[in-house]
């Protein structure tokens, strides 16, 4: 499987969905976009990451990047693996020393 690099283009509110919003991922030196639907906790962790804001303290999201950093393991990737009945999956790649590992995620939790 060719893997597609992806980045994080816009966030906005769902119009397909209410009290949702959409995050839109863009193809790296291309032109798709991948738009998916994601909470309201998810999309606060992410327009905090894209703003660069500094909450008083740390979000959800946070306490698992500060978890990750304090034991050593790196996040090699994310990777949106399935699209399965309007839902997709994704997994995260980390790293520690030479053991890599995959956990499974929601693929907002994932981005955010």
């Amino acid at each position: 499987m060719k893997k597609i690099e992806l980045e994080i283009v816009a966030l906005s509110h769902s119009i397909t969905q209410t009290h949702s919003y959409a995050v839109v991922l863009g193809e790296v030196d291309g032109l798709r976009r991948l738009p998916i639907v994601i909470g309201g906790f998810e999309a606060q962790a992410i327009a905090v990451a894209l703003e660069k804001m500094q909450p008083s303290r740390p979000l959800t999201h946070d306490l698992f990047a500060n978890f990750m950093t304090t034991f050593g393991i790196e996040l090699a990737e994310v990777v949106i693996y399935k699209l399965e009945e309007g839902i997709f999956f994704a997994k995260l790649v980390c790293q520690s020393d030479d053991n890599a590992v995959e956990i499974d995620s929601r693929t907002s939790d994932a981005l955010a």
